[in-house]
């Protein structure tokens, strides 16, 4: 007979971690609670919910790629340091059933360079009653006038930052959740520079995206952060120490017109950089697993013409419950 009081589940890869056991899942799966723990508290479980990031944007210069939603509980004692702020306390119940886990993807990369194209949100993640959204498209548009459904980016998870000619950063933490699962995205320059025009960086879920200036692109906005008693060695690093970051922003691009200039950053958590001149300083993807959005392009693109913006990084879903 089983004799263990704990609760039993598969599903996605299984690890340990002192008393606790781990079901990280990548790609779409089900986390199935075969046996329910004896008593009522070791029934809760805790969890990482992470969208897809939302794609950078391109035409004419583009606005990063907002994170995906980033919504994560801590029931079950995760240590304070290294927990993000934005862990909700109260983990979910779970009964013997059976739960369908979806992972979205990231918003897929614009590749054609033609003017007012928009780009791409990310796709959301879902475990039992939480739902994440998919982070917002970068803005880009060529159109003469400011554009709230092209130039301002899309709103998602977090929002995109704001492309070509004057645009404000799209919201995040659409529809809105408490915690809120991410933020606005950044706005692009104000005014054209001279020789550069920076556009507004994608939101991530610690912090709004950075807006652009004449001479640079906004960074994108950091994402948040896990203990590694959860995560493994799953997202990235970043500025909190003995930690994995999830859900960063995608970097703006900057106007072409002066050569060299250096793409601006994504956010820590797999935000993409932006676009810049330099062959070395294309765009790039989010990181995959962590909902990172993508970095902004350009389609006068000298270095590589026709070269799209990055695509956002797929998200992650991880199940935490005690075990023994």
């Amino acid at each position: 007979a089983n004799t263990n009081p704990f609760m039993v589940a598969t599903g996605g890869t299984i690890t340990c971690c002192g008393n606790f056991k781990i079901h990280t899942f990548t790609g779409p799966g089900t986390f199935e609670v075969t046996k329910a723990a004896s008593a009522a508290p070791d029934n809760v479980v805790d969890y990482l919910v992470v969208a897809g990031g939302g794609s950078g944007g391109m035409a004419d210069i583009g606005g990063g790629g907002g994170a995906g939603g980033f919504r994560m509980s801590n029931d079950l004692c995760m240590p304070a340091p290294t927990t993000s702020p934005l862990a909700n306390p109260t983990g979910i119940t779970v009964s013997a059933t059976a739960f369908p886990i979806t992972v979205g993807a990231g918003g897929a990369g614009t590749a054609s360079p033609s003017s007012g194209q928009a780009s791409n949100p990310g796709a959301v993640s879902t475990f039992s009653t939480i739902t994440s959204a998919g982070g917002g498209g970068g803005g880009a548009t060529g159109n003469p006038s400011p554009s709230p459904t092209n130039g301002g980016g899309l709103t998602g998870g977090s929002g995109g930052g704001g492309g070509y000619r004057c645009n404000t950063g799209a919201a995040g933490n659409t529809p809105p959740v408490s915690p809120p699962q991410g933020n606005n995205g950044g706005n692009s320059s104000p005014t054209p520079g001279s020789p550069s025009w920076g556009m507004g960086g994608g939101g991530g879920a610690g912090a709004v995206g950075g807006n652009g200036t004449t001479t640079a692109g906004g960074v994108g906005g950091i994402g948040s952060f896990v203990s590694p008693t959860m995560v493994g060695s799953n997202g990235t690093p970043g500025p909190v120490g003995s930690t994995r970051y999830f859900a960063g922003g995608g970097g703006a691009s900057v106007d072409n017109s002066t050569p060299g200039r250096a793409g601006a950053l994504g956010g820590s958590g797999g935000g993409g950089r932006g676009f810049a001149t330099d062959a070395c300083q294309q765009a790039t993807d989010g990181t995959a697993n962590t909902g990172g959005g993508g970095g902004g392009s350009d389609e006068n693109n000298p270095a590589s013409p026709g070269k799209g913006s990055g695509a956002g990084g797929s998200g992650i879903v991880i199940i935490r419950y005690k075990f023994q």
